[in-house]
């Protein structure tokens, strides 16, 4: 297992250095311009100064070398300086937001705490109510919890977030008051009423994540949980003797988890994508929104780290997927 995942990790730097170029090179086909934000005031010498400085005047390859040598390398001492306050970072030319001129991984350093606080939760609370109401469906197939089941997964599927986040801000908060509408990103967590407080202003964009989340593991658990009630190994097992509950929770799930195992690893990155509509519908002040305002701006640096990270996201958790595999079911091995 430890040589399978150390030469998966090995293989994903070619994989990861292939997608950063295919980002880069795309992003520079995109119209925009660093200037583009700065006053008509402002000289036309002194703008071209502006773009040397930012290194929008050099050839392509140039650029994306020294994006490549800033994201793989000096980001990285930066995030260390961050962590433990080694110094290692200063000094260093980073890649620099057209939009703020600020360094661009400071700014989603203090953007990704409210994204986690929110698309976290929102994922553990989807993976605790989908498995149970899988498990639970498949065994009484039919049932009147199988139908309602059923029926509002149906549902969660349907409804994008764009739709039903403003319903739940017209009936929690217009209507009934309960919730804030907007995210305050100012809140500092440090005693039980501030701790209250964010709780409430959680639970509208929870909802509005977990409900999509909910719905389609809750569906994958339910089918893969049919497709091995009906083996042979759990007639064996019930003709042993063994009572219903070890049959189901250790024989059946252990197996119907794996697929499963696979929607959950892979839909950790994707879940970042939906919460970028979350996240401008309730004014999180997270990576999405944060990735919406640079898009609008022509922020390329910021565009182009934000969409490497995703993609670092999505190789991390394939290979998460692939060594858990090999956990749940004993007869896969990748020696």
């Amino acid at each position: 297992m430890l040589t399978f995942a150390t030469r998966r990790l090995i293989l994903a730097i070619p994989t990861l250095l292939f997608i950063s170029f295919v980002i880069f090179m795309l992003l520079q086909l995109a119209p925009g311009d660093p200037m583009a934000q700065v006053p008509l005031t402002v000289p036309p010498e002194v703008k071209q100064k502006m773009r040397e400085a930012l290194g929008v005047g050099q050839p392509p390859l140039v650029q994306y070398w020294k994006w490549l040598v800033q994201v793989f390398w000096i980001e990285p001492q930066v995030l260390i300086d961050h962590i433990f306050g080694t110094g290692l970072s200063e000094g260093k030319q980073r890649v620099i937001s057209w939009q703020t001129r600020s360094p661009v991984m400071d700014i989603i350093i203090q953007r990704i705490p409210q994204t986690l606080w929110v698309v976290g939760v929102a994922y553990v609370v989807a993976i605790l109510i989908a498995i149970p109401v899988g498990i639970y469906s498949a065994y009484r197939q039919y049932s009147v919890f199988d139908q309602a089941g059923t029926f509002i997964t149906m549902i969660g599927f349907s409804i994008p977030p764009f739709f039903t986040g403003p319903l739940l801000i017209v009936i929690f908060s217009v209507q009934l008051g309960w919730f804030p509408s907007i995210y305050d990103t100012t809140l500092v967590v440090n005693d039980w009423a501030s701790f209250k407080v964010q709780l409430q202003q959680m639970i509208m964009p929870v909802m509005v994540l977990a409900l999509q989340i909910t719905a389609q593991l809750s569906r994958y658990m339910r089918a893969s949980m049919l497709d091995n009630l009906g083996q042979d190994y759990v007639r064996t097992a019930r003709a042993k003797g063994l009572s219903e509950s070890v049959t189901v929770m250790q024989h059946v799930l252990r197996n119907s988890m794996i697929p499963v195992v696979t929607v959950i690893a892979l839909g950790i990155p994707s879940i970042f994508g939906g919460a970028i509509i979350t996240e401008n519908v309730f004014k999180v002040n997270g990576i999405g929104q944060l990735l919406i305002t640079a898009l609008f701006a022509n922020d390329l640096p910021m565009v182009m780290t934000l969409t490497f990270i995703f993609a670092v996201l999505i190789v991390l958790f394939n290979l998460i997927a692939d060594v858990l595999y090999g956990l749940l079911d004993p007869r896969i091995r990748y020696d």
